[in-house]
């Protein structure tokens, strides 16, 4: 069975200013759903805020084993319950890729439990994302480090839980570092948030910040069904 995956983008500053659309004329979840149809064993399509339901209905998600998600500034807009529906996907196992801005979405706040705030400032400087995992199925086909030669700033502290792995370290011109690769698990599903993918910035034309998604997307991906039992049980041997 192929890898279901959805890019989902709010897709607002592609629509609204030119200095974005210049870099994303097809808007950030097409370029970002681009490699991935190339890749084997993966099947992709893209949703927006503009879609009814945000594009992420029940059914949609049902049929969703990788969701990735690009957001920034219409966070607040995202509705409650789609919010919750795509939480209950995830602790069902459904895998979610939150990308950078993202990390103020309401679905990563809502599975971290912290505010997700951090430091960050645009001045297009240099950053380096230095591999501190390697050998993590999400580093493959990377060396030493990614370098972007402009990108805006996040830096530390990162008001984010700590990772359960931690697979990159981001050091910017400025002199700040950032954890720019953060694996977690809620319930049963796999949860990755990478850092890099201003929207100002050609980050998703970059073909290692490509291998590393298309890497993220078959880490996070389910490896079966939901298995885990809850509520009362039947003793398995004899109590008397």
């Amino acid at each position: 069975m192929p890898i279901r995956v959805v890019v989902w983008n709010e897709f607002h500053h592609e629509r609204t200013r030119d200095d974005v659309k210049a870099v994303y004329p097809d808007g950030l979840h097409n370029t970002i759903a681009a490699p991935l149809r190339g890749e084997d064993g993966v099947e992709v399509s893209t949703a927006t805020q503009e879609d009814p339901d945000c594009g992420l209905t029940a059914e949609r998600l049902a049929e969703t084993d990788v969701l990735i998600w690009w957001g920034h500034a219409r966070h607040d807009d995202v509705p409650d319950d789609v919010v919750a529906r795509v939480k209950e996907r995830v602790l069902a196992g459904m895998g979610l890729i939150v990308l950078h801005s993202a990390h103020f979405s309401k679905i990563f706040k809502s599975l971290m439990g912290t505010t997700c705030d951090l430091k960050w400032r645009e001045a297009g400087e240099r950053e380096r994302l230095w591999v501190v995992a390697p050998g993590h199925p999400i580093t493959e086909g990377i060396g030493e480090y990614i370098q972007l030669e402009e990108e805006e700033m996040y830096g530390e502290h990162a008001d984010i839980p700590a990772p359960e792995e931690l697979v990159f370290i981001s050091w910017f011109q400025g002199g700040e570092v950032f954890r720019s690769g953060c694996c977690y698990r809620r319930g049963a599903g796999r949860i990755f948030y990478f850092r890099p993918g201003h929207e100002t910035h050609p980050t998703y034309h970059n073909t290692e910040i490509q291998r590393v998604i298309a890497n993220a997307v078959r880490w996070a991906a389910p490896t079966g069904p939901d298995v885990r039992g809850f509520g009362n049980r039947e003793p398995l041997e004899s109590l008397g």
